[in-house]
């Protein structure tokens, strides 16, 4: 009894440290284009790749050394490359794009909406009924979603609903990539899967900023170097692995409850160092939307 409640509790441990590691990459996307507005979202996003792609590599290479390993058939390979480019190369590109004109909480908002969109897409691709259950998580969230909009479009920011749907599309990639690896993950283990499909998608975002940029515009002050440095470990590379060994000992279901400490992290710390506000309205709207998503979770 004991062994189990300390292996809940590291397990609850980890996936929380995980979710925080996470919610911290929206702010330091936001720190990076507030330091050197010349830095657009692909550079930023080859400069995190670059960073992590070695770790990936040696966690895959690892990985395929394991003698209980499943083999990786030509068509796993090519399902598991495209899943990269989906979900975390063109998701993540969205999503970057998308910080340059929304705030950090409004941002990590949105794209906390994929698990309503995975019931969407069930419902449109799968012939899947919407159950009631279901129907209030989708109703609570896209309300929760229009109230911290409506308390937010009204600011005159640029391209504001550009930004908005910028990252809405980053959620929608995600989650199809979601419903189509599912299988496929519970077959060749998350780690080695996520190890492979982010090599892919490092490789992906290094080719897509060759194709548009000279290494001339790498060129940047050092502390657009550190904050990228701190996305590639602290927001992407770390958390990934805490979260997959939190998911081993507590299962996914908890640990997709404990996942909705990332959203209000994010709210936070943008409102802490970045000087974003946190209103009530907003607070309302948040409030709503985690409990569409954690309803919708539950369901699994």
């Amino acid at each position: 009894m004991a062994t189990s409640t300390q292996s809940r509790f590291s397990g609850s441990l980890l996936v929380l440290l995980g979710a925080l590691g996470f919610s911290t990459k929206a702010i330091l996307v936001k720190l990076v284009y507030a330091s050197a507005p010349e830095v657009d979202a692909i550079t930023l996003m080859a400069l995190r790749m670059l960073f992590a792609l070695p770790f990936f590599l040696l966690v895959a290479a690892w990985l395929r050394g394991q003698a209980q390993a499943v083999r990786l058939t030509a068509g796993d390979q090519l399902l598991i490359s495209a899943m990269g480019v989906l979900g975390f190369y063109l998701s993540g590109f969205l999503d970057f794009s998308g910080l340059a004109y929304i705030s950090a909480g409004l941002e990590r908002l949105i794209l906390f909406l994929y698990p309503t969109l995975v019931i969407v897409f069930s419902a449109l691709f799968y012939r899947r009924p919407v159950h009631g259950r279901e129907g209030l998580a989708l109703l609570l969230s896209y309300g929760g979603i229009g109230v911290v909009f409506g308390g937010q479009a009204g600011t005159n920011e640029p391209r504001f609903m550009l930004g908005a749907g910028l990252v809405f599309g980053a959620a929608l990639t995600f989650a199809l990539y979601l419903m189509i690896s599912g299988k496929l993950v519970r077959r060749v283990g998350s780690l080695r899967f996520t190890a492979h499909a982010m090599s892919v998608a490092c490789l992906a975002t290094l080719a897509h900023f060759a194709i548009d940029h000279d290494l001339s515009d790498l060129f940047l002050p050092g502390k657009v170097y550190a904050l990228a440095l701190l996305m590639a470990l602290v927001a992407t590379v770390v958390p990934a692995f805490l979260m997959n060994a939190g998911m081993q000992r507590i299962g996914a279901g908890p640990a997709a409850i404990i996942g909705t400490t990332g959203p209000v992290a994010t709210l936070l710390l943008a409102w802490l160092l970045l000087g974003e506000t946190l209103s009530a309205l907003q607070l309302t709207g948040t409030a709503l939307i985690l409990g569409g998503v954690l309803i919708s979770r539950g369901k699994s």
